[in-house]
């Protein structure tokens, strides 16, 4: 009654038309898209059953705002405001699902970051900076106070504390002297190694990490099969429902049943 005695309703059937027009054909537009051709094959889903319903409230709303004579007297009501909220929402958890995997990359990104870019070699009989993609299987690596592991090995000389707490979450460094296990990335105390990459590339501890986590991100849950599978049950089912409730209202419905056979 406040829009009617102000604005007036038509003037509001109006700005609800050009606001959900602009969702619809923007961001809401991957809906038809990709749901109007599965739906033609006959394998309909989700997108499928979204461009469905907001299409026949937006179809609907459109008749009502601009030729409400072709509807019986009493039914021209407009349903914009529900096809544009269905798709803001379903676009909503999209977006929360895309802002959960980029968490996700940038923990990745993180981790790749704890990596060393070098390492003190011996080679030769001298001791050579090298990126850590040129270390081998068997190099003895030399490491100072304060630097970085560069891949995982076995400690030959000297003694020294190791913080591990990118491995480990324990942030009490750990001893190592000769004969413990070293993992790269994590970072050496006030003490001088000197140690034998055992592990190299991919093959470290922290490139499985990394490669676990890429993985996890990819990979469909257990349960997505179940969804995906019942999902191409209900999409079909819930078209049939809707329009046998449209037949029912249109058959027994008292007149006019147009707009409540539409509407529910």
């Amino acid at each position: 009654m406040w829009i009617e005695r102000t604005i007036g309703l038509q003037t509001s059937r109006l700005i609800q038309f050009a606001l959900t027009t602009a969702v619809l054909s923007g961001p809401g537009l991957r809906f038809y898209t990709k749901g109007v051709p599965l739906l033609f094959k006959g394998a309909p889903d989700m997108n499928s059953l979204v461009a469905l319903g907001t299409s026949a409230a937006y179809g609907f709303s459109l008749v009502s705002t601009f030729a409400p004579g072709l509807l019986p007297e009493g039914t021209a009501n407009v349903y914009f405001e529900a096809a544009a909220v269905i798709v803001v929402l379903i676009l909503l958890g999209h977006w929360l699902e895309a802002r959960a995997k980029g968490r996700t990359g940038e923990a990745i990104r993180k981790l790749v970051g704890l990596q060393a870019k070098t390492a003190r070699v011996e080679r030769g009989g001298a001791v050579v900076e090298v990126p850590i993609e040129e270390i081998a299987v068997g190099d003895v690596i030399q490491v100072r106070p304060g630097e970085k592991i560069a891949v995982d090995g076995t400690v030959l000389t000297g003694r020294s504390y190791v913080d591990e707490s990118m491995t480990t979450g324990e942030p009490v460094p750990v001893e190592k002297t000769e004969g413990a296990d070293v993992v790269g990335a994590t970072v050496n105390g006030s003490g001088a190694l000197t140690y034998r990459a055992t592990k190299v590339g991919a093959d470290t501890m922290l490139a499985q990490i990394i490669a676990m986590v890429e993985q996890a991100q990819g990979a469909k849950l257990p349960i997505q099969g179940m969804v995906d599978l019942i999902t191409a049950w209900f999409v079909p089912e819930v078209m049939a429902a809707a329009a046998l409730t449209v037949l029912v209202w249109l058959a027994f419905g008292q007149d006019p049943a147009f707009e409540p056979a539409l509407a529910e």
